[in-house]
């Protein structure tokens, strides 16, 4: 068993910029004041929805310091350190351990996913994540998801978390996440402590039913999410059914239509962020998209349109 398996809502914290694109650091520090009074179980940072791909290497350094400063162990905090080279992976891992992070996620190293030089095979996606794993010291997530271009099998995964004890969590957000959930923990068994979905929770009731421990969201809605998670832990499946039901609405815009923008824009309305911008060359919502946004937002009132006010 690895020090400690995590489980509950862990969901994604954006970065908030200026309107001129710069980190808003006080607005960072709101959102995840938010975000504990969400009544999460964790937080993510640096993730895919959190615009890592557009921050720059010091930046990446001062957010997650900040971020651990500010969460200050009230609920465990987990960095994505993914990166194509196994030694900087190695180093954002070490970095984000030696600062208070409890686990940290990576994707299998990918870049340019049909080129002959960079494809990389199951051996070396093995000892890139055990280096990082032994870098860090602490809990690793595997992000199994389309952005990478990467297939990782049922097989290897589960050969994974028999091998390296401190891989024993998996996001999966495939298409077909439960099947492959329930794949995995039956190949896998009591080494799979902690299986979690993503993709905004948009198959989030199939994936509890096949097995998952953990849901990855966004932070638009964790607290409209909680009573789903929670009464399905329970047994109560129907009443879990309902929750999810009133809410899916706007899960299924933020998944289909807005992305990693709408947690923004709804902490922008409920005056948790002054600003809801995203960096070049991502594009901001179009009006009338944030105007169904706002509307399924204001009906479904999560906690983030209105904390702020």
């Amino acid at each position: 068993m690895s020090a400690r398996t995590y489980s509950g809502l862990f969901p994604v914290a954006p970065t908030p910029f200026h309107e001129d694109g710069t980190l808003d650091l006080e607005g960072q520090r709101r959102v995840l004041d938010c975000m504990i009074d969400q009544q999460v179980d964790g937080i993510c940072i640096l993730a895919n929805y959190s615009e890592q791909f557009l921050v720059s290497d010091g930046e990446r350094r001062q957010l997650t310091e900040l971020c651990l400063e500010q969460v200050a162990g009230r609920v465990p905090v987990m960095v994505t350190c993914s990166h194509f080279s196994t030694r900087v992976a190695s180093d954002r891992a070490r970095h984000a351990a030696e600062h208070g992070a409890e686990l940290i996620m990576v994707m299998p190293p990918y870049h340019g996913a049909s080129s002959v030089v960079t494809k990389i095979d199951e051996t070396a996606i093995y000892e890139h994540i055990a280096r990082v794993a032994e870098a860090a010291g602490i809990p690793v997530m595997i992000q199994d998801a389309p952005i990478s271009g990467v297939t990782l099998s049922v097989e290897f995964l589960a050969r994974l978390a028999r091998t390296l004890p401190l891989v024993r969590h998996f996001k999966i957000e495939v298409p077909g996440t439960a099947s492959k959930l329930r794949k995995l923990i039956e190949a896998g068994g009591d080494t799979i402590e902690g299986p979690f979905d993503g993709e905004e929770a948009i198959t989030m009731m199939a994936d509890l039913d096949a097995g998952a421990t953990g849901v990855m969201s966004s932070a638009l809605l964790p607290d409209l999410l909680r009573p789903v998670y929670d009464r399905h832990r329970e047994g109560n499946r129907q009443g879990a059914m309902e929750a999810y039901e009133k809410v899916l609405p706007l899960v299924n815009y933020e998944n289909r239509q807005c992305g990693l923008r709408a947690a923004k824009t709804v902490m922008k309305e409920g005056g948790v962020i002054a600003s809801d911008a995203v960096r070049h060359p991502l594009a901001q919502i179009e009006p009338q998209t944030k105007a169904g946004l706002l509307e399924l937002a204001r009906a479904a009132n999560p906690l983030a349109i209105r904390w702020g006010r």
